[in-house]
């Protein structure tokens, strides 16, 4: 990198002074500031280039190392928020044409990383329905059609029988934002479905008329969330799963195991109908939390 070494950079020193004159930045928020700006030049240094030639493709790389780099999103959002001031000084003061930076993005902030269940406690979860019964065999389906699909409870719920193409192994399904999308449905879950419609679902609606694909137990009406809920609470407590366990907990197992498998992550943000790359990059912080965990159980010398 041409120029001044990380942290004595001439467009750094003028932008800090720029904070402190003008914004009146007490010395502890300055040197926050200091802190995150010697990590974007650290960067510049390691594609060998002056901080301020940084374009848009390099700017979104140093988003991705900082979110390799273990750092939580709360914490890359402050760097990207700096970032994009560094960048506006730069532009007003004449030394840029335009920002690279006005749009950069973080990622979404969560509090924590979601919960997921491991593939054993999947199975036995999806074992407990008595599917010789009709309301354990719609329970069997329905548990089995959210593994399978990583759907949104109101998506689920809401579905109707006409939504289901089970020839074509497939279902179609309105999102946040009434966003249709096409969803594929495995063999596991079509076999269960096909089972369910071969009779149990008219046990349940009792002789009356009904086009939603999951009635509830009274017959007729659709299945509530709350109701959903509820099933699995009762099929979790009987597997002796934690009772944290909720349906978007299946929704984060799903994508979690396509993730740990190999599966790309825009396939599954398109899966799970989100509308932004960022709410599904989660998912990769579960993966490397999930390493980092195996690797300071059983390395000899963590």
């Amino acid at each position: 990198m041409k120029g001044a070494a990380v942290g004595e950079h001439q467009a750094v020193t003028g932008f800090l002074e720029e904070l402190r004159v003008s914004r009146r930045l007490s010395p502890h928020t300055l040197e926050a500031y200091r802190r995150d700006l010697a990590r974007l030049m650290a960067f510049a240094k390691g594609v060998e280039l002056d901080p301020v030639m940084l374009g848009r493709l390099e700017l979104e790389a140093f988003v991705r190392q900082l979110m390799s780099a273990g750092l939580s999103p709360r914490s890359v959002a402050r760097v990207v928020a700096c970032v994009r001031s560094f960048f506006r000084f730069l532009a007003s003061d004449g030394q840029l044409a335009v920002s690279p930076a006005d749009d950069l993005r973080a990622p979404r902030a969560w509090p924590a990383l979601p919960k997921f269940l491991s593939l054993d406690d999947v199975d036995s979860l999806l074992e407990q329905p008595d599917v010789e019964t009709p309301g354990g065999l719609r329970d069997k389906a329905l548990l089995e059609l959210l593994y399978a699909t990583g759907m949104r409870v109101s998506e689920l719920v809401s579905l109707r029988v006409d939504d289901v193409h089970l020839e074509g192994g497939y279902l179609t399904c309105l999102g946040k934002g009434a966003r249709e999308r096409v969803v594929p449905i495995g063999r596991t879950a079509t076999g269960w479905i096909t089972r369910y419609l071969a009779g149990a679902r008219e046990a349940l609606l009792k002789g009356r008329e009904g086009t939603h694909l999951f009635p509830n137990a009274r017959g007729g009406g659709e299945l509530t969330r709350v109701g959903f809920w509820k099933i699995v609470k009762k099929y979790g407590a009987q597997a002796g799963l934690s009772r944290d366990l909720s349906p978007h907990v299946l929704r984060h197992s799903f994508a979690t195991h396509l993730l740990e498998r190999g599966a790309d992550l825009r396939v599954i943000q398109t899966l799970l109908g989100h509308a932004d790359l960022s709410t599904t990059q989660i998912y990769t912080h579960i993966i490397e939390a999930r390493l980092k965990a195996v690797y300071d159980e059983f390395h000899p010398r963590p």
